[in-house]
């Protein structure tokens, strides 16, 4: 019965059984639950092709589809102290951060990198979601705080691209100083004539909202995200009544004024380098004069 087993089962096994589909293949839309093919939407930049919901994005897809040609560098991050309280609940502080450096490959919750966008000088900041829920702590602080001084240094503009829960817990009184240093940063770029646009993804909570991020000279947010301090919830059950449709969302802000625009993802390139042309067109060296421009209204000599 060897032949038996050896040829016509596997043969009968193959007829039977059901073809073997990754799940890697498909992804479902959180907002709409369509399935999308993992190429169509690696090719929308994560943006659903069905009800325009946008995702989360890999901050190195995000530089690469913003620099000019994709090409952009990133900056070693500070040195900080890993665990500066000896925190702990469910588990040690250091063993957390060590688990998501290895599940994402990252170092800490943002990546700072410079390039040129429309041939303009830029260094960006960009939030990593996956990340400890983009937590700000002393890492990110500092990362922020390096990003300014590039931008001073390259005489560039700085972009900083939030997606976070706000301040990270872990560091206590040390996460809520970044708040302070973050803002001084900011402050010293605008002093020097500097741009700093601001675009805020889902979500954009906590204490990087009441920091750096509605500081911006200019400031996008992408559709839909989610945009505030404290959360919805929370603020129904403090001042007892029922918050209006589409609270917190980036529509709603723009309506009310917290914001310059929103704009797909797809178009956010474009814009930026639209910007920046506008922001950083002729600007004058440090002691130098603007021509004065001809006058070109002056009365026609009579005839």
């Amino acid at each position: 019965m060897s032949w038996l087993s050896n040829l016509s089962l596997p043969k009968i096994r193959d007829l039977v059984r059901k073809p073997e589909t990754p799940e890697s293949l498909w992804d479902k839309c959180p907002s709409c639950e369509q399935m999308i093919f993992h190429r169509d939407l690696e090719a929308a930049m994560n943006v659903c092709p069905h009800c325009g919901f946008h995702m989360r994005i890999a901050p190195g897809v995000r530089l690469t589809a913003l620099f000019d040609g994709g090409d952009y560098s990133t900056i070693e991050h500070p040195k900080v102290a890993t665990d500066p309280l000896r925190f702990r609940d469910r588990k040690r502080y250091a063993d957390r951060l060590k688990e998501h450096q290895s599940k994402t490959g990252a170092w800490d919750a943002i990546l700072v990198a410079h390039g040129s966008i429309g041939g303009k000088n830029v260094v960006c900041a960009v939030f990593n979601f996956e990340f400890m829920g983009g937590s700000m702590g002393t890492a990110v602080g500092e990362a922020i705080v390096a990003a300014a001084r590039l931008a001073k240094l390259q005489d560039a503009a700085l972009i900083v691209f939030s997606a976070s829960g706000g301040a990270r817990m872990q560091e206590g009184i040390l996460s809520l100083m970044q708040m302070a240093r973050t803002t001084a940063a900011i402050t010293e770029l605008k002093e020097a004539g500097l741009p700093y646009i601001s675009v805020m993804t889902n979500p954009t909570t906590g204490g990087v909202t009441a920091s750096f991020a509605m500081l911006g000279d200019v400031s996008i947010a992408e559709p839909g995200a989610i945009i505030g301090f404290a959360g919805a919830r929370v603020i129904e059950e403090t001042i007892r009544e029922k918050l209006p449709e589409g609270f917190q969302r980036a529509e709603y802000l723009l309506d009310h004024g917290m914001l310059d625009m929103v704009v797909a993802r797809s178009e956010l390139r474009q814009r930026l380098s639209s910007l920046l042309h506008h922001l950083m067109g002729s600007r004058p060296q440090e002691g130098e004069l603007l021509p004065v421009p001809a006058n070109d209204t002056e009365e026609a000599a009579p005839a």
